[in-house]
């Protein structure tokens, strides 16, 4: 499979997802404001039938395109995620922000293909990247050599290298350990940016970023699945996709920018206290 990833094995992979990414987006789509099933709900996160449902619809879909490759998803996994080809599939990202009726969420789905480094260590590689907002209608999509794009369009990072002039969303992931860690950040950067938002759907933060309209996002604790496609879709429009595995659950510490950020972000990065 890893050889038959040529071009235009791609753009159909592109094309399957965006298929899949639209099917769940209908979905979601007919039920932001119709009651949901919960299925689990701590303080911080809930986890909806409709979740499923779409995971479901989305694998569905995917099957089209080659039924032997895994899927590492939010709501589950098929097949053996650690084979040379995968998808990543986040069905909903932005649950509590759907839960409540909140049209900020999105479809995140990524393409991931097994590379040997010049240093002969093995890691996955992402080469299809798409986020889909279905509230908006808007699809941000990257194929590997190919820049990013939005519903078609050309998509490039903002260009400020200020803190002052930027605006940066956080994340706060679902633990108090979380929490913990970034609060200090918060609590330094809102005074040093022009606004914070937190938003709470990582994968449209990082499209966005990728379009212009926010300039940064961190977090820590922030899985695989909320920020692989996104981030990817973020290199390809020329930004900058930081971001370290903090432990053998998916779980990253991530700092995404627009490209001329970083070094001032880093500092306030919660450190790993392993």
């Amino acid at each position: 499979m890893e050889q038959a990833l040529d071009q235009r094995r791609l753009n159909g992979a592109l094309a399957c997802a965006q298929e899949a990414a639209r099917e769940a987006g209908k979905l979601m789509s007919r039920n932001l404001r119709k009651p949901k099933k919960r299925n689990e709900e701590s303080q911080h996160d809930i986890k909806l039938e409709l979740d499923i449902r779409c995971q479901k619809v989305i694998e569905k879909v995917l099957k089209h395109f080659d039924p032997s490759i895994p899927i590492l998803g939010e709501e589950g996994f098929t097949g053996d995620v650690t084979e040379s080809v995968r998808w990543i599939v986040d069905p909903i990202d932005g649950t509590v922000n759907f839960a409540h009726g909140f049209p900020h969420a999105c479809v995140s789905i990524a393409l991931q293909s097994m590379r040997q480094s010049t240093r002969g260590t093995k890691r996955h590689e992402t080469l299809v990247g798409l986020v889909y907002d279905p509230f908006l209608d808007e699809m941000w999509t990257a194929v590997s050599q190919k820049a990013a794009r939005m519903n078609g369009r050309l998509i490039q990072p903002s260009k400020h290298r200020r803190l002052e002039e930027s605006i940066l969303a956080i994340g706060f992931s679902k633990t108090k350990n979380a929490l913990d860690e970034m609060l200090p950040a918060f609590n330094h950067l809102v005074y040093k940016v022009r606004k914070v938002r937190i938003m709470g759907a990582a994968a449209l933060s990082l499209a966005w970023i990728a379009d212009g309209r926010i300039d940064a996002f961190m977090e820590k604790g922030v899985r695989i699945w909320d920020i692989v496609a996104g981030g990817f879709i973020l290199e390809r429009a020329g930004g900058d996709f930081y971001h370290q595995a903090i432990d053998k659950e998916y779980r990253y510490a991530m700092i995404a920018n627009n490209g001329h950020l970083r070094r001032k972000l880093q500092p306030f990065m919660p450190k790993d206290k392993s």
